[in-house]
């Protein structure tokens, strides 16, 4: 028995549709982990300097499912030292007393909301 034209219809655009998924899925993975590499290597650029073990830290991991892929980018080898860096902390000596709080460098947001930037522009120029 042939089936309905509307049914055949309705199983093409569901084909169609699940390719398209499956290529946006593929590019937005390969798109993450772009970003997230390149967001890693200018962190080590851009991050203050002082032995260079701070800086030679930032790494990435990127996680990818069916409908969800995502990455972070963090400090492997001081991870606690890029929120004191980012936003200046308090000082103390050994008997408790504090002292002025230290400068803060803000590297981290510049380089977040570059990264932002360029995941969109990636995704963009690749799903046009």
């Amino acid at each position: 028995m042939a089936r309905d034209p509307g049914e055949q219809l309705a199983a093409e655009l569901a084909k169609i549709l699940e390719e398209y998924a499956d290529e946006v899925e593929r590019t937005s993975a390969e798109c993450v982990r772009k970003v997230a590499r390149a967001g890693a290597k200018t962190l080590r650029k851009v991050s203050p300097r002082l032995s260079g073990k701070y800086a030679a830290g930032w790494t990435f991991k990127a996680e990818v499912k069916r409908l969800d892929a995502s990455a972070v980018v963090y400090d492997g080898k001081a991870p606690g030292l890029a929120h004191l860096l980012e936003h200046g902390h308090v000082t103390r000596n050994g008997t408790g007393r504090t002292y002025p709080r230290t400068p803060a460098h803000p590297h981290i947001a510049k380089v977040e909301e570059q990264i932002a930037r360029d995941f969109e522009k990636q995704i963009r120029m690749a799903l046009k």
